[in-house]
């Protein structure tokens, strides 16, 4: 084997690998979100896969680019039909509860993709007697490291944001495919397998039943026939409904929408007023509303494309930014008489770095002095969980005493919309009892 061959292997390998990886936890977003507690796991398996995978090559004595050769055509078979949205959905829709299925496609796939990839570096140094070992490792690792760098960069940056998720698990698999057969040169088995591992990639691929898929979710328009909606359309993201709109006149919105409508526009009576909404959704709140000013941030710059084209059928009501909701409110000068918090990764999953008592700090920076915080939350319908309860109590240390609103109180989980005013002060209250009850004096004090 010549050695720009050999580096061009590694190079593949390493492209692949943690190609497979960045993939796959893009994939579990939509079921199990993306908070650490998901992350770290999957890493952690990831690795110890890749380090067993080192092990086994370590082990290999003969037949070296046939070994390799078939690793890559099994990789290629697991990336491109196990990665493939179709098989993920099907995994976690059937293998209940959830955490049964995350092991099972973690110990079903990727861990068995990371495990045969890993061989490679290990094995194709047999073919580099002739120079040092240390060289030979080191370049093989270099050229490896390398490619996964780039496959990374690429993958996550290029090919999911602007192609999509499944072009990305189509990616890998090709390349995995014609890794095997430049190993297997012109072996006519090999060439048959790779075709077959590619025709099955894309069939699982290239027709994914969603509108659309980015690197940050699947987004999906769907009709929807429910009484009292003409010709409704939901606006689905991550397998969770984000927005709902009719043809009716006027439209009919979600329920949690039509009340943040009325909070805003009713019972504050908002006239043109800036508004600041984290989490775009399918930008509904300004549908048709030309009382206020909008002002959207959400962290994929693809979803006021697909909102306009394939959910409303026109332009959004407002000013777009394509930015990390923290990161915004951490480093604009502009001011707002409301925002509204609606930041979902998965059904109720928010993103941890979203709930903390810094970011609602970040929040109320932002509020003129008159402001109000609106924050949809979704919690069990009695607010009994820890959670629940430990989110409000996070929220009122910022913004002191909230009101909150249940909107589904006779289901287990439910829209809570949170309303917080930038002119209240968090503080300890004291309790009203019968030896000493000072109700009355507080009732008649003006603040």
């Amino acid at each position: 084997m010549s050695r720009a061959l050999l580096y061009a292997i590694v190079f593949i390998e390493g492209f692949c690998s943690l190609g497979a990886e960045v993939i796959a936890l893009r994939r579990l977003v939509p079921h199990v979100g993306s908070s650490i507690v998901v992350t770290a796991p999957t890493i952690g398996f990831f690795l110890l896969a890749l380090a067993l995978g080192y092990a086994a090559g370590a082990r290999v004595t003969e037949r070296y680019t046939e070994t390799v050769a078939r690793n890559f055509l099994i990789s290629a078979l697991l990336a491109g039909v196990g990665l493939a949205g179709l098989t993920v959905d099907g995994l976690f829709a059937h293998l209940q509860p959830t955490p049964i299925a995350y092991l099972a496609f973690i110990g079903g796939v990727l861990c068995p993709l990371a495990w045969l990839l890993g061989q490679t570096v290990p094995i194709l140094t047999n073919l580099m007697q002739a120079e040092r070992t240390g060289e030979a490792s080191g370049m093989a690792l270099y050229w490896s490291t390398l490619g996964s760098f780039l496959g990374s960069l690429t993958l996550s940056l290029i090919v999911m944001q602007w192609l999509g998720v499944s072009a990305a698990v189509f990616a890998c698999a090709v390349i995995l495919a014609l890794g095997a057969l430049l190993l297997a040169g012109r072996r006519r088995l090999t060439a048959a397998l790779a075709t077959g591992c590619i025709a099955l990639a894309a069939g699982f691929n290239l027709h994914h039943a969603v509108t659309a898929d980015t690197a940050y979710a699947d987004y999906l328009i769907s009709p929807v026939d429910r009484a009292g909606l003409q010709d409704g359309r939901a606006f689905w993201v991550n397998k969770s409904l984000a927005s709902l709109i009719d043809a009716s006149q006027p439209p009919q919105y979600t329920r949690y929408i039509s009340h943040l409508r009325q909070v805003l526009r009713d019972d504050l009576g908002y006239r043109d007023r800036d508004i600041l909404v984290l989490g775009a959704g399918g930008f509904t709140l300004s549908h048709n509303e030309m009382a206020n000013r909008y002002t959207y941030v959400d962290i994929d710059p693809r979803i006021k494309e697909i909102a306009e084209r394939d959910f409303l059928h026109a332009p959004i009501r407002g000013e777009f930014i394509a930015d990390d909701a923290r990161r915004f409110v951490a480093t604009t000068k502009r001011r707002f008489d409301a925002v509204v918090v609606d930041v979902y990764s998965s059904h109720t999953s928010i993103p941890t770095h979203l709930v903390t008592r810094e970011f609602w700090q970040g929040t109320r920076q932002v509020l003129k002095p008159d402001g109000i915080l609106l924050a949809n939350l979704i919690l069990d319908g009695k607010l009994e969980t820890p959670y629940a309860r430990n989110l409000l109590a996070t929220i009122d240390s910022v913004f002191g005493r909230c009101a909150v609103d249940v909107l589904h109180k006779g289901k287990p989980i439910a829209n809570v919309v949170v309303a917080c005013f930038s002119s209240s002060q968090p503080g300890s209250g004291r309790l009203y009892v019968d030896e000493k009850n000072q109700a009355d004096f507080d009732r008649n004090q003006t603040r």
